[in-house]
């Protein structure tokens, strides 16, 4: 199931179950920084836990849970990923040339996930953010359902629509949409505005690290100047406090 190839461990996964692929991934990282994961089908909690300065390269669709409570590193997908990518991840890199699924980002409390194309419901769902710590999603197409939902920090960045109930409950946190919301759209709470310098600033590091990423499949960069994208944000930072006594 394993080798070595050209200084990085190369684990064949196939459809063997995933406590048995699990298992033999994390020997494998622990022989090398670098371990190449071919004919992935689905295999759960790939990366779980994984620490900084170890890569996987996954070929293939990883199954739910990839990168849950990472806590750095990096995690390269070539192909699409499915649901709770990055589940309470603490820190480190996500690229996925492809789409993902639902719930990507889930309490997601550090790091980054680049995605190429779309995303399912509920991406950055309870995110968070404290101190330097400050995580950020970024999907180049659509998103489903209740993207942001519940969001409490960190920074979204969305180049494709929106679906139906986007950022419900958010309080915290920003997003960066191409796409203006009609003022009807505009969730209860929030509000829509023009970008700032530093707005401008983040999103040319975020659309920056995507075309690192992704430029050469796309057919060239992204425009990642900010033109044309707006700000969405809690209109108050403490949006709940007439719920409390």
């Amino acid at each position: 199931m394993a080798s070595k190839e050209q200084g990085k461990m190369v684990v064949t996964l196939g459809t063997v179950h995933f406590k048995e692929a699990n298992e033999a991934v994390r020997e494998a990282l622990d022989a090398a920084d670098t371990v190449e994961l071919r004919e992935v089908f689905a295999q759960r909690y790939l990366g779980c836990g994984m620490p900084a300065g170890k890569r996987l390269e996954i070929h293939g669709v990883p199954g739910n849970d990839m990168a849950c409570y990472m806590d750095g590193g990096r995690i390269e997908v070539f192909g699409n990923a499915q649901d709770q990518v990055a589940n309470t991840m603490n820190d480190g890199d996500i690229v996925i040339h492809g789409r993902v699924g639902d719930a990507a980002g889930y309490g997601m409390r550090g790091g980054r996930i680049l995605v190429r194309d779309d995303c399912g419901w509920r991406v950055g769902i309870h995110m968070k953010q404290y101190q330097d710590k400050c995580p950020s999603i970024v999907i180049g197409g659509n998103a489903g359902s209740f993207l942001g939902e519940y969001m409490a920090g960190g920074v979204i960045v969305l180049m494709g629509h929106a679906g139906p109930y986007l950022a419900t409950g958010m309080h915290g946190g920003v997003m960066y949409l191409r796409h203006e919301l009609d003022e009807c759209d505009i969730p209860e709470g929030l509000v829509q505005e023009p970008l700032e310098d530093c707005d401008r600033a983040v999103i040319a590091r975020l659309l920056g690290e995507y075309n690192d990423a992704f430029a050469d499949e796309l057919g060239g960069p992204v425009d990642a100047s900010g033109e044309g994208f707006v700000r969405l944000r809690p209109a108050s930072s403490r949006p709940y406090a007439n719920l409390y006594a």
